[in-house]
């Protein structure tokens, strides 16, 4: 992702044996973050006492819109990479086959094996984090679209005319409510003059701050983070309704780093705002769930898109 880089190895059973975590560092390009991800992949094979010849395949989730066939990455906005050939360049540093999908994608496929076990037909990952974005399962497979970038949901435009996005465009669903969006906005309020106890936590320039860090400002009464929270949970609620209203899922699962860290917060707003804003009649029996899985969604979901490709 666009913070940090998670490997896990995993049996035929999608049991998880073991697992390695680094930062990404995507300033430093995209040919040092391939040697972050290609030793952080070592690595996790090297702490379950495996050789990277036992290993079948690499499943890699990268965050921007891809191109599977390929392996391309056709454009990744918080990692600044434009068609670049990821599959390619992973395989010459750890000699295995790399298969590679959107991170959403990836996430969702394995929410959807090993969370739902492959029981709804239809059903839509959104997941928050550095970014946004989502996957969708429509008759029990994954649908990538004509181009193959169905699923950039954080690149709806929730505000017309709002705040910039990465992307290039103003007022996106990534640039209202991704951890991104909700960290400018901390520290725009702190810039007007606002008081915050994060500045007590962790310091005034905020250089350290994490989701966690929302979460325990929250709990100590800070009314500032709270509202930011809260608009941030409403923007997504709004999403979730026009999900609702386009696909009409059975279930729609949340995820990322900021619902996992933020649940208790987020989920009865995202919940309550969906129920209000989707068409009268078409939320009927929708279940509006957070994953459990967290951090192991997306190496879950790497896991199952390697099995399925080395059969």
């Amino acid at each position: 992702g666009g913070t940090k880089i998670l490997a896990g190895v995993f049996d035929n059973h999608l049991t998880c044996l073991g697992r390695t975590k680094m930062s990404t560092k995507a300033q430093r390009g995209p040919k040092a973050v391939v040697e972050r991800i290609a030793r952080c992949v070592l690595d996790a094979v090297d702490e379950c006492d495996l050789r990277a010849e036992q290993i079948r395949g690499i499943g890699v989730g990268a965050p921007g819109a891809c191109d599977p066939e390929s392996g391309r990455v056709i454009f990744a906005p918080n990692l600044v990479w434009e068609d670049f050939p990821l599959k390619k360049e992973l395989e010459k540093h750890v000699g295995l086959p790399v298969f590679v999908e959107n991170d959403c994608n990836i996430q969702t496929l394995g929410v959807y094996e090993k969370e739902l076990r492959s029981k709804p037909r239809h059903m839509v990952g959104i997941f928050l984090g550095t970014g946004i974005g989502a996957g969708l399962i429509l008759e029990g497979k994954l649908f990538s679209g004509f181009n193959r970038t169905a699923g950039e949901i954080g690149h709806m435009v929730l505000e017309v005319g709002g705040p910039k996005c990465g992307c290039g465009n103003r007022g996106c669903f990534e640039a209202l409510a991704s951890r991104t969006a909700i960290f400018r906005k901390v520290h725009d309020a702190i810039k007007s003059g606002q008081k915050t106890i994060l500045t007590e936590l962790i310091g005034g320039d905020l250089e350290d701050l994490r989701s966690g860090d929302l979460r325990k400002a929250i709990r100590r009464g800070d009314k500032v983070v709270e509202k930011i929270v809260e608009e941030a949970a409403e923007y997504t609620g709004i999403a979730v309704a026009n999900v609702i209203n386009l696909l009409n899922p059975e279930v729609i699962v949340l995820g990322g780093g900021l619902v996992d860290a933020l649940e208790d917060e987020m989920l009865a707003i995202i919940i309550e705002t969906a129920h209000d804003n989707a068409m009268r009649g078409t939320d009927k029996g929708i279940e509006i769930i957070a994953s459990k899985l967290a951090d192991d969604a997306g190496i879950t979901g790497g896991a199952v898109l390697a099995r399925r490709e080395t059969k």
